[in-house]
């Protein structure tokens, strides 16, 4: 293990301060980057990441050196660490060990939150075994921001991350989800979206509503709400929505007699603003129902109370 002369302001302050922090970076638009981040970035000793490559030209966009730590012989040591699911047996215990000796780590990601869709359980399960601190320094992480804007059941939600990249995984894994009442928040490659939509909507059904996010806050970010059939119809038509960083918002499955009184609430409620017509279509839209159906129920909630 590396032995520090000289380290940096946060651990020159009381080697008792020592601790890991999850530090999240953006997703795509760098002033998502925060100024608690990038404090935490220049002040640990060491910052342990998914791709060296990656990471550091985020760092460097920020001036946070990788470069900065001496050991007895006045030499320099990268302050970057490799940190991925091939080593990470190898790079959690020594991790550990500069924090029980005084040097504060932190765990970023390629992008957005560590722990989602990545290895960082490990070092930070290990952390909380060894009596080691974690602190979390929160920022962008792509679920969440997905589930913000997708016009979906927000109150109950998992996050199912990446689906099996083989068919029959996959159709397993969705039949055993197909029935689960939350909002599901999916991430996919985008060599697989097309493979996935079709899986989806076989299995779902057509009609489930679902919100394409790609690209989130970056220069070409899709947001899509529709449902699955149209939403399959979407992407095949266009090659670029085939491209990028993808997260899919799944409404969850509702059970008929619960589905129908809150379609009905619905009806009621967009009677008292719209015409028959633009209610029905306004209503498609919003749950994936076919117009015709809904248009004749408006029509028999009209009859049932003539007050609508």
């Amino acid at each position: 293990m590396v032995k520090i002369m000289a380290s940096n302001n946060l651990d020159n302050a009381a080697s008792a301060e020592a601790r890991l922090y999850i530090v999240a970076t953006p997703i795509g638009n760098l002033q998502d980057m925060t100024p608690r981040a990038i404090s935490v970035l220049n002040e640990v000793a060491i910052i342990a990441c998914e791709d060296t490559r990656t990471s550091k030209k985020l760092l460097d966009h920020f001036n946070i050196a990788t470069k900065q730590l001496a050991d007895e012989t006045g030499s320099t040591h990268q302050k970057l660490w490799a940190y991925h699911e091939h080593n990470s047996a190898v790079q959690t215990p020594k991790l550990i060990e500069m924090i029980q000796s005084g040097h504060s780590v932190a765990l970023i990601s390629d992008a957005g939150t560590p722990l989602v869709s990545d290895p960082g359980f490990q070092l930070v399960q290990a952390a909380h075994a060894a009596g080691v601190t974690v602190s979390p320094i929160v920022g962008a992480s792509a679920a969440i921001a997905a589930l913000s804007v997708a016009g979906l059941p927000s109150d109950r939600f998992s996050f199912i991350g990446f689906l099996p990249a083989k068919a029959h995984g996959r159709q397993k894994q969705l039949e055993a989800l197909k029935s689960r009442t939350e909002t599901l928040i999916f991430y996919e490659a985008p060599h697989r979206i097309l493979a996935s939509l079709e899986d989806l909507a076989s299995v779902f059904g057509e009609t489930r509503p679902i919100t394409f996010c790609r690209e989130l806050t970056k220069t070409f970010e899709t947001v899509h709400k529709s449902t699955l059939k149209a939403l399959l119809d979407f992407v095949k038509n266009d090659d670029n929505q085939q491209r990028g960083e993808i997260v899919l918002v799944v409404s969850g499955a509702q059970q008929e007699d619960d589905n129908a009184d809150s379609v009905d609430e619905l009806l009621i409620r967009l009677l008292q603003d719209l015409s028959v017509k633009k209610a029905a279509a306004l209503a498609a839209d919003m749950t994936g129902m076919k117009k015709n159906s809904l248009y004749q129920r408006l029509l028999e909630l009209q009859e049932k109370d003539q007050n609508l």
